[in-house]
């Protein structure tokens, strides 16, 4: 049955200037789970005036959150104290990523992790899962009994980790093709291939990412690049003949426009110029960054940005807070940001660079119906910013700021309630 949605409408069309405010719109959703209508509500078609309502008053109803990075098996990790990346990763993130063997360990977590992002308004993710093949089907699974458009894959790694998280050239290339097989293209799922670092591959398993991305039609790339200064100087010890740590992926195909690389803190021009040039994304991880040390990422220089939480690492599955967090450190970088640009990088901006904008990230007539009911009054301290704001741009930017989880009234994917906190 077609359902209305009730309340101010935000939408984006093909950039952030692109903004639709209705201060009374409705949203119009079929059982199929797609947008039937967007706009003010006294246009609402009489089709469906009889249709079930949900008015939410002066809430804003707004495409859910697309999050570019976020390790599914860290999602109890956030605040785990280290001293920079690379003594976290090997006093906490290998030891929790082990427990990922066990399938029915894996399926309890895919319940909760998903449930987490749905409560902090996220209704789509490209994720990290653990190097084994039970934790990515997990994920896969729980995401597609909800109809969600989520992306992951499998983490390859065969040294410099624990034994109980690596694996084998051989094992990585059956288990990716296998879940490539099994679940892209299924409902709304779709596959990255996924070597977590080129720290913890082989050149060998670096090559063979290489050959299953070609293989693997219409699949992501996800890693990591350039996060901390530890970390590239591991590189240029294992690797010393590339003259740059993007140059290592470039020589096993790895550097793509389907490629998203986290992080990228620390880039030379000409790293920065082959990304640019083969339309990869780097995805600005900034509660990630100030926590561990990593550094200040500069926007300038890098033409396709994501935006992403980076749980666990990151310290919140906010991307609310992870805005806020982008704001902070582009400020001390020099650039100052509009709060339309932040919420545009956070939903469409971030689906068109998982390759998803075609049915997610707007409020578009056709897409399906992942929003979220975002309350800009929703604590006595935004309460009280709210009363202040005079656009709709103070309204945002004060979310951005100041909101969290409580700001998040519900989460609707492909039309249905996933999350409500009435």
């Amino acid at each position: 049955m077609t359902k209305i949605l009730i309340g101010q409408s935000v939408a984006f069309g093909a950039s952030a200037d692109e903004l639709t405010h209705e201060t009374r719109g409705a949203i119009a959703i079929g059982d199929d789970g797609l947008i039937l209508f967007r706009g003010p509500l006294s246009l609402l078609p009489r089709a469906f005036e009889m249709s079930p309502h949900e008015d939410f008053g002066e809430a804003l109803l707004m495409a859910g959150f697309v999050d570019a990075h976020i390790h599914f098996p860290q999602y109890r990790m956030l605040a785990a104290a280290a001293k920079d990346l690379l003594d976290w990763l090997s006093r906490y993130t290998f030891p929790e990523e082990a427990k990922y063997a066990d399938a029915a360990h894996a399926a309890d977590a895919a319940e909760i992790f998903l449930a987490n992002l749905f409560r902090y308004g996220t209704t789509s993710a490209l994720a990290f899962c653990s190097s084994h093949k039970t934790c990515a089907e997990a994920l896969f699974n729980a995401a597609h009994k909800r109809n969600m458009a989520l992306i992951a894959g499998k983490t390859l790694m065969d040294r410099n980790a624990i034994p109980a998280v690596q694996d084998t050239v051989e094992q990585g290339a059956l288990d990716t093709l296998a879940l490539h097989t099994a679940f892209h293209g299924k409902g709304r799922l779709r596959h990255a291939v996924t070597p977590r670092f080129a720290i913890t591959s082989t050149e060998a398993q670096l090559q063979m990412a290489g050959e299953v991305l070609q293989e693997c039609k219409g699949a992501l790339m996800q890693t990591h690049l350039s996060e901390s200064a530890g970390e590239i100087a591991w590189i240029k010890s294992l690797f010393p003949n590339e003259m740059d740590y993007t140059a290592v992926y470039e020589r096993f195909g790895l550097v793509t426009d389907h490629s998203l690389f986290a992080h990228g803190i620390h880039l030379s021009a000409r790293e920065l110029g082959a990304l640019n040039e083969a339309g990869s994304t780097v995805v600005h991880c900034p509660t990630s960054n100030t926590f561990l040390g990593s550094g200040l990422m500069e926007m300038d220089g890098r033409n396709h940005i994501g935006l992403a939480t980076d749980v666990g690492g990151g310290t919140s599955y906010s991307m609310l807070q992870t805005m806020g967090e982008t704001y902070k450190v582009q400020m001390l970088n020099g650039r100052k940001l509009k709060a339309a640009e932040l919420f545009f990088m956070a939903t469409l901006g971030n689906a068109q660079r998982l390759r998803i904008d075609a049915e997610t990230g707007s409020l578009t007539v056709g897409k399906f119906a992942d929003i979220i009911v975002l309350d800009p009054a929703a604590t006595p301290v935004l309460e009280a910013r709210h009363a202040l704001s005079n656009s709709i741009e103070d309204v945002l930017f004060a979310l951005a700021l100041l909101g969290d989880d409580r700001s998040v009234k519900a989460t609707y994917v492909a039309g249905e309630k996933v999350h409500s906190c009435l």
